[in-house]
């Protein structure tokens, strides 16, 4: 379905802008097949080069290709904004709708400022994220944790696109931070433990007071899962898998629950299970969950989570088209949400999918949360 939905993108493309060029058949004709092939590169690279996930090409083949996609993707948006209003304004004027609708002048500045901005994007996408803190009042914490400060990862997607050094300066600030505890709540590679051995060996390096706890995320079922799980507990990662673990301070508890991912059901590993993970949890206790996705909140909130780290939506990576993310993820996709008594945090993620490798105006970010007592209700 993905690829048949760039197709209609790249003929759209290729209907209302490439073949209204003043240029010879020919160039018209080379055009439309560089459009096809930015629309349709994932199909190739997924057959010929690595896999959907994970295509194996050089950093600088997949960013110059996301230049490409994205330039592609802004492009249609900006003509179809332009069609809808030509549309509009001919049911008052026809003279002016047709007017806006055959403006040369305004399709060639769209197609500039698609390339302009697509290339902007991918540089935001594949600088190392800057640290974004926040404070947490979270319901039930001991006054012990008040100021207890946790860094926040998700979406780190160690590729060929983002490998070993882009990670290790990742660690590097997180390390800086000092964080009493990390959390990584999912997609933390594309592709196999084999091929991104050295790109994931940096995550040995992270250093926390109370240790590192992960979860898988939906990326890491996409090739060779159990082989994931092992590398990342050699690596040290704490990985809770529908269950919970318990940290203290001086004496006074704190609940750390996570959740695998609904992809598991393409491989039959165990699904997502909230009354698993939360089994033996007394009710007064302050309950952090690690679940890659946001959805499911309000039945996490039911079942006695206090705050919910989540990722998986890497901000909707667009401002503007966030939206459709938002939509597809139950209404979150970046930033703080209160749902019931829990408190939900959506992070822009650090990485992405090198698929579609562009950030404008959803930046990358390592979480800092500094952890508050909750006043009495």
């Amino acid at each position: 379905m993905f690829h048949v939905i760039t197709a209609l993108i790249a003929l759209y493309v290729i209907w209302r802008f490439v073949w209204q060029l003043k240029w010879p058949a020919s160039s018209r004709v080379l055009l439309s097949i560089l459009v096809v092939l930015a629309a349709e590169h994932h199909l190739i690279t997924r057959n010929f080069f690595g896999t959907m996930a994970s295509p194996e090409v050089p950093a600088a083949v997949l960013m110059t290709l996301g230049w490409a996609f994205g330039a592609l993707i802004l492009l249609a948006s900006f003509l179809f904004i332009t069609d809808v209003a030509g549309i509009i304004v001919s049911l008052f004027s026809r003279g002016r709708g047709r007017a806006l609708l055959g403006c040369t002048r305004l399709r060639a500045g769209s197609a500039v400022a698609a390339l302009a901005l697509s290339a902007v994007g991918v540089w935001q996408a594949v600088r190392v994220p800057e640290v974004k803190t926040i404070e947490v009042a979270l319901p039930n914490l001991p006054q012990a944790y008040d100021g207890f400060r946790i860094v926040h990862l998700t979406d780190l997607h160690a590729s060929r696109l983002l490998q070993g050094d882009w990670m290790q300066a990742v660690v590097a600030r997180t390390n800086a931070l000092k964080p009493d505890l990390t959390l990584i709540t999912g997609d933390l590679v594309d592709g196999t433990p084999a091929a991104r051995a050295a790109d994931v060996q940096p995550l040995a390096d992270l250093r926390a007071q109370y240790g590192v706890v992960a979860i898988p995320g939906n990326h890491e079922y996409y090739a060779e899962y159990l082989g994931w799980i092992e590398a990342f507990r050699k690596l040290g990662l704490r990985m809770l898998l529908n269950e919970h673990m318990t940290i203290e301070r001086d004496g006074q508890p704190l609940v750390l629950a996570g959740i695998t991912d609904s992809v598991a059901a393409r491989v039959n590993q165990p699904l997502p299970d909230i009354d698993a993970a939360m089994k033996g949890v007394p009710p007064s206790s302050a309950v952090i969950l690690l679940s890659h996705r946001p959805v499911g909140a309000e039945r996490h909130a039911q079942a006695g989570a206090g705050l919910q780290l989540s990722g998986h939506t890497h901000g909707g990576q667009i401002l503007g088209p966030h939206f459709i993310t938002q939509l597809a993820n139950e209404g979150y996709v970046s930033g703080m949400y209160q749902v019931g008594n829990m408190q939900l945090y959506v992070s822009n993620g650090a990485g992405l999918w090198p698929g579609f490798p562009i950030r404008l105006g959803r930046p990358s970010e390592i979480t800092q949360i500094v952890l508050r007592a909750a006043p009495p209700a």
